[in-house]
């Protein structure tokens, strides 16, 4: 049971499917021992995957002992290259991370935020334009892939032209091996080739905002003083490669699962649509609790530490599965029913409470709220009419991502038109 969690066919399986299967790993015990094989050392080695809320709660709120910095959040160790490209605040501890995350803060408050989230309802307006009128798209293609990197392109001042390169590097270093994504050749090749696409695309625009300064994000993170701290040259791009593929992908995923478990529930559907500024918020919260994006984060132990009747020694490797601790029936009643309004809903779709929660949970919640509320009112009867596609993954993906979802509506005019 337990080397199923490295198996690509266990991540293949939908959504529901999949989580069943949890039950049987979460019911062993909070901490599950995996034994896996390394591709990229060769070699045979071990993870502790962490199925329960509690444990996962501790290990978030604890970066003494469960440390971000120490190889990677991936299961494997990365190489230093790697993490200069895909590593930013994400895969650091204090105080690199506290100067890191209060640099990029300051740039992500209400205020400033105005702007991007007035955006947010002019881009979903946008993007449901350009295929309103067809009747029958992949809704993955068409809505969920485009619509939050668009978001995050222009909050960053990346210029529409470069909307293609953004996207299918983002694609490859999220693909989770998927040779549709990667082609034939060697995937950490494939993905240090996409990081440094973005790596120069982001150099070059960082170099033009010094000279000339706007009103976008990446403006004020270069010119961005905090009491005397700025973000370094080479510390600007490894953040909008997170911010482009964390920020991007998440968002992307929870439309693709939400519009699938509404087919899939109909009567939740229902009480959705019918009190649209009622159900809205909760409704958010249950889709990310439900197919929690994001699969895991891993943390290494520091030094000899016991939890829950567990012992571990310094180098372990625990990795905490958010969407296991998302239907762990200690925190949610009736944890494997799908509930629009579902409160309280403390969920760990975010990740856990802690020094890294999601920087930008407020921004998904805002682009999931708007894009949702835009499909029942100017698509009502949009429904998903056969299976969803998963990404063809190597391994345990960083991302449960639906690659395709074929929906069907009825066609209506643009709102320009």
């Amino acid at each position: 049971m337990t080397s199923r969690l490295t198996e690509p066919s266990f991540w293949k399986q939908p959504l529901n499917d999949r989580m069943s299967e949890m039950i049987g790993i979460r019911e062993s015990g909070p901490f599950t021992e995996v034994n896996f094989h390394n591709e990229i050392l060769d070699v045979e080695e071990r993870f502790f995957a962490v199925t329960q809320y509690e444990e996962v709660v501790a290990i978030s709120k604890n970066a003494k002992d469960f440390s971000s910095a120490q190889g990677a959040i991936s299961v494997v160790d990365l190489p230093p290259e790697a993490l200069e490209f895909f590593g930013s605040f994400i895969n650091m501890d204090n105080p690199r991370h506290q100067r890191q995350r209060a640099i990029v803060a300051k740039t992500f408050t209400p205020t400033d935020l105005a702007t991007v989230l007035d955006s947010v309802e002019t881009i979903s307006r946008e993007v449901i334009d350009d295929f309103c009128e067809q009747g029958e798209v992949d809704l993955v293609e068409a809505l969920a892939q485009p619509f939050p990197l668009l978001v995050i392109c222009d909050m960053m001042g990346i210029p529409r032209s470069e909307f293609d390169t953004v996207l299918n590097a983002t694609n490859v270093i999220l693909s989770g091996g998927d040779p549709e994504f990667i082609g034939d050749g060697d995937p950490m090749m494939a993905m240090f080739g996409a990081g440094m696409q973005l790596t120069e695309l982001m150099n070059e625009l960082a170099d033009q905002r010094r000279k000339d300064p706007t009103d976008d994000l990446t403006s004020k993170l270069v010119h961005n003083d905090l009491d005397g701290e700025m973000l370094a040259p080479e510390e600007v791009a490894p953040f909008f490669i997170l911010l482009a593929v964390a920020g991007n992908d998440t968002t992307r995923t929870a439309i693709s699962h939400g519009m699938n478990l509404l087919t899939q529930f109909p009567e939740q559907r229902a009480i959705w649509q019918n009190d649209v500024d009622g159900v809205t918020a909760s409704a958010v919260e249950e889709i990310v609790r439900y197919a929690s994006p994001v699969t895991f984060m891993r943390r290494t132990v520091t030094g000899d530490v016991s939890m829950s009747g567990q012992d571990f020694v310094e180098g372990d490797k625990v990795v905490m599965l958010y969407g296991a601790a998302n239907r762990d029936p200690k925190a949610f009643p009736d944890p494997e029913v799908f509930d629009v309004r579902r409160t309280p809903n403390a969920h760990l779709g975010f990740g856990g409470p802690g020094p890294h929660f999601c920087l930008g949970a407020n921004l998904a919640r805002r682009e999931l709220a708007v894009v949702f509320r835009d499909l029942f009112a100017r698509l009502p009867d949009i429904e998903v009419v056969g299976d969803a596609v998963p990404l063809d993954v190597a391994g345990l993906p960083l991302v449960s991502g639906i690659k395709r979802l074929p929906v069907r509506f009825t066609p209506t005019p643009r709102s320009d038109a």
